[in-house]
């Protein structure tokens, strides 16, 4: 996209890469996210996806490691880094970690910029031992206003659930930055074309709500768990604006869009506006939406 014609032309990296579980891996896995954030710096990125908890790995053994691998935010040494990194080179940069809030952990997402940290995001659907280790977010699905755009940010498993990138949408979300750790899951795992299901599911979550998404996955196997890669940065037509990447490379993703050109995307044409088209009369009380209706059996 020409950037002479762009509102709001902005330069997006998503980096894939292999954070290690454990406390003697913790200190690598933040300098090596900040070297990679470094290198996308380098290649002219202004927004900065990284992975799903990058700073602590994915395969605790038990709820007292997770807890030791959490931090507090926006105070802890993580979030900190990335603070200083993003003031530092004038950036905005999402990234993931484990959050400790007294004694409870969740799977968060932090938002930084220029000014410092922005906001922060929990992950309201946890999948399989997650459960187990953390507690399910209570934010709800923030969008975070930025001189660059609305950045809404969304984590893994939450792609699965339709609501989640429509009501992010609905907030005028002009981004949806995705973290991830897609894991193996039974076969087949990878079309002829490299792709995962999550990349597609991505793809269709762009399309459906006429919004980019930046999606960040990890590479490499973490204590027996072994990960998809497939990172991917899809326009507001749900199209790859990349490459989407391979299952097994560290690797940084690039794609230049005019991000606020997603406030007009949802009109295709003079008799379809997507937000408009919506059915919400009916949708309440079939989905068990409307607290007066009796939910589905």
């Amino acid at each position: 996209m020409s950037s002479a014609s762009a509102i709001s032309p902005v330069r997006v990296a998503v980096v894939q890469f292999d954070p290690q579980c454990g406390l003697e891996h913790r200190s690598f896995n933040l300098s090596h996210s900040l070297h990679l954030a470094r290198r996308a710096v380098a290649g002219g990125a202004q927004l900065i996806v990284l992975p799903e908890l990058a700073n602590t790995g994915y395969a605790y053994r038990n709820r007292e490691e997770a807890f030791a691998l959490a931090e507090a935010v926006p105070e802890g040494p993580s979030a900190q880094a990335w603070i200083e990194f993003a003031r530092e080179h004038q950036v905005y940069l999402a990234a993931g970690l484990a959050e400790r809030d007294g004694h409870k952990l969740y799977d968060c997402a932090v938002l930084v910029g220029p000014e410092g940290f922005i906001g922060k995001y929990r992950k309201a659907h946890l999948w399989n031992l997650e459960k187990l280790w953390f507690s399910p977010g209570d934010l709800g699905f923030p969008v975070f206003e930025t001189p660059i755009g609305r950045i809404g940010l969304m984590i893994c498993w939450d792609v699965w659930f339709p609501e989640v990138p429509r009501l992010l949408s609905l907030q005028g979300a002009d981004i949806i930055c995705s973290l991830n750790n897609w894991v193996w899951t039974p076969p087949p795992l990878f079309d002829e074309t490299g792709k995962c299901m999550a990349s597609y599911l991505t793809i269709t979550a762009a399309h459906v709500n006429n919004t980019f998404i930046a999606a960040a996955n990890r590479i490499g196997t973490d204590r027996g768990d072994r990960f998809l890669g497939c990172s991917l940065i899809a326009g507001t037509n749900g199209w790859p604006l990349s490459e989407v990447a391979g299952a097994e490379e560290e690797t940084i993703l690039f794609a230049d869009i005019d991000l606020v050109s997603a406030r007009s995307a949802p009109i295709w044409n003079s008799l379809n506006d997507l937000p408009r088209d919506r059915r919400v009369d009916l949708y309440g009380s079939m989905l068990g939406y409307d607290r007066h209706a009796a939910l589905p059996r």
